[in-house]
């Protein structure tokens, strides 16, 4: 299943909320020279309002770190001597994940943090093999979960579909992505999932949606030149 990595999940939000601050009290800086002391007090409230989001973000963000770092340790002998954290077993380390990003979601639902956790545990329930429960978590991330979260579990939701005999349901939310791409899902790779998925049940159809990636460079060509192997002889 395609997972979120910690490169994908660093933002600039802080910046961003930090640089909107200044720019609210540089275009005002009239209106609060002009009322004085209630301005003041508004300003305070302000800076304490950011300040509380601000800290209350880094918390979030720490425990979802946190969880992702368990999600990620090594098990059994692969764990080196020096490793921060480790498990015994993958199933000691899942039922850690869960645990960890089950808390998450649980005390930040409404939060990225807590729509990122949602993805993870549809993503280790869909490894262990209980799909009807990874489909509800992939489910409730793409209606409620910001556009690029949300396209990550569809992404996710689209490969439930195929492996659960409901192929003309996987085949329209591909077909969504790649009509609305997003940054974490490309045009490209919604189109490599579609033609990946439709390989041996329709390959001219499958062909016709690789066809225009072949010449691409990178990761995308080699890709799509291993499904040109995979596909039946015309």
């Amino acid at each position: 299943m395609a997972r979120i990595t910690r490169k994908q999940l660093k933002t600039d939000k802080f910046a961003v909320e930090v640089e909107q601050t200044f720019t609210f009290f540089e275009e005002h800086r009239r209106e609060i020279v002009r009322y004085g002391g209630v301005a003041a007090v508004v300003v305070a409230l302000v800076l304490g309002f950011l300040y509380y989001q601000r800290r209350q973000h880094a918390v979030r963000e720490i425990e979802l770190g946190k969880a992702i770092q368990i999600q990620e340790a090594p098990t059994g002998s692969s764990a080196a001597p020096n490793a921060t954290i480790s498990f015994p077993t993958p199933e000691a380390k899942e039922a850690a994940a869960l645990k960890a990003f089950g808390e998450l979601q649980n005390k930040y639902p409404s939060s990225a943090e807590g729509e990122i956790a949602g993805y993870y545990l549809g993503s280790i329930n869909a490894d262990q093999g209980k799909l009807a429960e990874a489909e509800k978590k992939f489910l409730e991330v793409s209606q409620k979960g910001d556009s690029g979260y949300a396209s990550l579990a569809k992404l996710s939701l689209a490969q439930i579909y195929f492996a659960d005999g409901r192929a003309s349901q996987g085949e329209r939310m591909l077909r969504d992505l790649m009509a609305h791409p997003t940054v974490f899902v490309s045009k490209e790779q919604a189109t490599v999932a579609l033609a990946r998925a439709l390989l041996h049940t329709n390959p001219g159809e499958a062909r016709k949606l690789l066809d225009p990636l072949k010449s691409r460079p990178g990761n995308v060509g080699e890709v799509v030149l291993t499904l040109y192997g995979e596909l039946p002889p015309q």
